[in-house]
């Protein structure tokens, strides 16, 4: 089974040989590294040249810059794989990483995306190890609420079948674009692996789209998981842990650009969540109404 591996790239110079140099140690029998210089202005397309030079696996794809969700776009539309992974490249993957989930993808042949484990936001201050048990899901929707695979949607830290990518594609000119993929992806997917061995190292970027995001962007972040309601395979939805999280991105969304709020009141709540029982007592517009006096106090106190 042939592994593509797409690291799109974009102003990387710091960060680039250390993510290159853990994947080129990968020991999977078969496989292709697609580098996507996405209109780079500092030496990393000379890097990524000298990186293919020297390494018969590597192929080199310079573009105009067109943003993350254009830059996997292009790698998809390159790869030739029986399976495709995506490593950022200011991120690395943990040596023996990617055998050890194709052995998991080879060992249940009916299973489109294995994930495995990741070390998120590693150097930053909110740094969390997120680990796996090795099983399978043939009901879709139990991955999706049993491991919360909401809350790391990432398209890092996943190998997929690349026929699910046939007419699927990362939205171009959205932030958060994993969350409108993953959804989709699923929807497709015959079955799902979560594989405990291997790490994703996920660095923490400061100067990354996800930590510069602000309303507009959280705003993006909610239309995903409002369109994620309606996916019959991720029905039926009554899970209140993840109606929580929609609550808790819907009072930062609203918090961060004032838009009114947008989200559907069901009846799935959380009693041991405050948030969630004064949702369920006062309304989602109310509540995002106390949460914007709350944090203003908060804020004027520090």
């Amino acid at each position: 089974m042939k592994l593509s591996v797409i690291i799109p790239v974009y102003c990387v110079e710091k960060t680039l040989d250390r993510c290159l140099q853990s994947v080129a140690a990968q020991t999977v029998a078969d496989m292709e590294i697609i580098l996507v210089d996405d209109g780079s202005t500092d030496a990393s397309p000379a890097l990524c040249d000298q990186w293919a030079n020297k390494d018969g696996r590597i192929s080199v794809i310079h573009k105009t810059n067109g943003g993350l969700s254009d830059a996997r776009n292009a790698g998809i539309e390159m790869a030739s794989g029986d399976y495709i992974t995506f490593v950022d490249s200011d991120d690395f993957i943990e040596a023996g990483t990617l055998d050890a989930v194709m052995q998991m993808a080879t060992s249940h042949p009916d299973c489109d995306i294995v994930e495995y484990p990741v070390n998120q936001y590693e150097g930053g201050g909110k740094e969390q190890l997120l680990t796996f048990a090795d099983s399978v899901y043939h009901d879709v929707s139990r991955y999706w609420y049993d491991t919360k695979a909401y809350a790391h949607a990432y398209a890092c830290n996943k190998i997929y079948r690349r026929a699910l990518f046939r007419e699927i594609r990362y939205p171009v000119g959205k932030v958060f674009e994993d969350i409108y993929t993953l959804p989709l992806l699923l929807q497709s997917a015959a079955a799902v692996a979560t594989c405990s061995r291997g790490l994703y190292h996920y660095c923490d970027n400061q100067h990354g789209i996800t930590a510069k995001a602000r309303g507009k962007e959280w705003l993006m972040l909610l239309d995903a998981h409002l369109k994620i309601v309606d996916i019959p395979t991720l029905a039926p939805y009554n899970d209140a842990a993840y109606y929580q999280h929609l609550v808790n991105i819907q009072l930062y969304a609203n918090e961060l650009s004032g838009v009114a709020p947008v989200i559907k009141d069901l009846p799935y709540y959380n009693f041991g969540q405050p948030k969630s029982v004064l949702r369920h007592l006062l309304g989602i517009k109310t509540l995002c109404q106390w949460n914007r006096i709350f944090r203003k106090i908060v804020r004027r106190r520090s």
